[in-house]
C-alpha cells in the first residue's frame, strides 16, 4: 500500500512540484516576516547595544531606551562620577522626532553628544568626519542612499537645519534610524537646559556592575540604574513586543494556507485514484492502512515544501538587504525548527479531508465499468 502511495505521488512530478512550491511559498512568507521582525528588533537596540557601558543610569521609572523619555539633572551625573568604583560617566541627550529629508518626513531617534564624548557616538563611520561644530549631523549611510542625501547636504530636525558631515554604519532601521547631533543643538530643541537623558557609566576593573548599580540607585535620588545586560534585555523585549501580534497572525494565515494546499493536493490525487483505491479496498486492505498511506503522501508533499522554504531562507533571504538596504533581516534556526513542527501539523491537518474521502470509497466501485 505504501509503495502504491509513493508511486502514485511521484508518477505526477509536475503536480508534486507545483504543490510543493505552493506550500513553500506559504512557509517562505512566515520565515520572511519572522526574519524582518527579528532583524528590526535587534537593529532597534543597535545603538545602546554597541555602546556597552557597564551601567546605564536614567530617570526613575524608566528601564529602557526604545520609545522612552528620560531626564536627569546634570548635578546627579557629577555625584555619580564621585562614587567609588565609577571610572567615567558619559552623558547624552536622546529623543525621538520627525526629520525632513528632501521634503520627505520620517521618524528618527536623535542622540545629542557633548564635545569630546565620542564614547557615546557612532561605532563605525562609512564616510566623512565626526561632529566638530554646532549645526552638524551624522546620518546612517542607508538613509543617505534611500533619501538621496549626501555629505554637505542639509536636513531639518523640528525647526532647525543641520548639515551632514558624516555617514555612519549600522545605525539605520525602518523603525529606529539614529542620528547624531551636537548636544547644544538638541538641548535647544528640547529646552532641557541642565538635564541629560541617559548616563553611560564605565566602572573600574574588578567592580561588580550589578552591586554598583544598586549603590547608585540608593545614593542618588530618583534615578534608575541597570547593568548593560539588563538594559538591553528590557529594550529588546520592548522592541519585540511591537511586532508579535503581526507575526503570530501571519504565521496562522500562512499555515492555514499551506494546510489548504496540502488538502487540495491529496484530495485531487484521491479523486483521480478512486478506482484504484476501490480495488485496493476490495482486495482486503483495511481503512487504517489506506489512511496511513494518504497521510504519508501529505507528509511527503509538505516536507518537500518545507525543504524548499528552508533552502530559500538560508541562501536567499540573507542576500536581500543587498538589493533592499532598508531591510534588516535575521534568519533564526530556532524559528525554522518551530516551522518544521508546524509543517508536521499542517501535513496531518491537510490529510483530514482526503482521509474522509478514502473512508467513503466503496470497494464495489472497483467492479463498475
Amino acid at each position: 500500500m505504501f509503495k502504491w502511495a509513493w508511486k502514485s505521488l511521484f508518477n505526477q512530478p509536475g503536480h508534486l512540484l507545483g504543490s510543493a512550491l505552493g506550500i513553500a511559498s506559504a512557509f517562505i512568507l512566515v520565515i520572511f516576516f519572522d526574519s524582518v521582525w527579528r532583524g528590526e528588533s535587534v537593529q532597534v537596540v543597535a545603538y545602546p547595544d554597541n555602546m556597552k557601558p557597564d551601567i546605564w543610569v536614567m530617570q526613575s521609572g524608566v528601564g529602557n531606551m526604545h520609545m522612552a523619555m528620560s531626564f536627569i539633572w546634570d548635578w546627579k551625573a557629577k555625584k555619580i562620577e564621585k562614587i567609588e568604583g565609577v571610572k567615567k560617566v558619559t552623558p547624552i541627550l536622546y529623543t525621538s522626532s520627525i526629520i525632513t529629508v528632501n521634503n520627505k518626513e520620517m521618524f528618527a531617534f536623535i542622540v545629542g553628544l557633548l564635545p569630546g564624548t565620542q564614547r557615546a557616538g557612532p561605532w563605525e563611520m562609512s564616510a566623512g568626519r565626526q561632529i566638530e561644530n554646532p549645526g552638524e549631523v551624522l546620518i546612517p549611510d542607508v538613509l543617505s542612499k534611500i533619501g538621496n542625501i549626501n555629505i554637505g547636504d542639509s536636513l531639518q530636525i523640528i525647526d532647525q537645519t543641520f548639515t551632514v558631515t558624516g555617514l555612519t554604519k549600522g545605525t539605520f532601521s525602518s523603525a529606529n534610524t539614529v542620528l547624531f547631533v551636537p548636544f547644544s543643538n538638541l538641548d535647544k530643541i528640547l529646552s532641557s537646559s541642565g538635564t541629560y537623558s541617559y548616563l553611560l557609566v564605565d566602572t573600574e576593573e574588578s567592580i561588580d556592575a550589578k552591586k554598583l548599580a544598586k549603590k547608585i540607585k540608593n545614593d542618588v535620588a530618583k534615578v534608575n540604574a541597570l547593568t548593560h545586560k539588563e538594559f538591553i534585555a528590557n529594550d529588546l523585549s520592548m522592541a519585540k513586543q511591537m511586532g508579535v501580534e503581526i507575526i503570530v497572525m501571519m504565521t496562522i494565515i500562512c499555515s492555514v494556507l499551506a494546510a489548504l494546499i496540502v488538502a487540495f493536493t491529496s484530495y485531487s490525487l484521491i479523486m483521480r485514484k478512486r478506482k484504484e483505491l476501490a480495488i485496493i479496498k476490495a482486495l482486503g486492505v483495511n481503512n487504517r492502512t489506506v489512511l496511513y498511506s494518504v497521510t504519508a503522501q501529505s507528509i511527503i508533499v509538505t516536507l518537500s515544501g518545507f525543504i524548499l522554504a528552508t533552502a530559500f531562507a538560508i541562501f536567499v533571504i540573507p542576500t536581500l538587504p543587498q538589493f533592499i538596504p532598508q531591510l534588516t533581516l535575521l534568519v533564526s534556526i530556532d524559528a525554522i525548527i518551530q516551522l518544521g513542527l508546524i509543517a508536521l501539523i499542517v501535513s496531518i491537518a491537510g490529510a483530514l479531508i482526503p482521509a474522509y474521502m478514502v473512508l467513503r470509497v466503496d470497494p464495489a466501485t472497483a467492479f463498475h465499468v
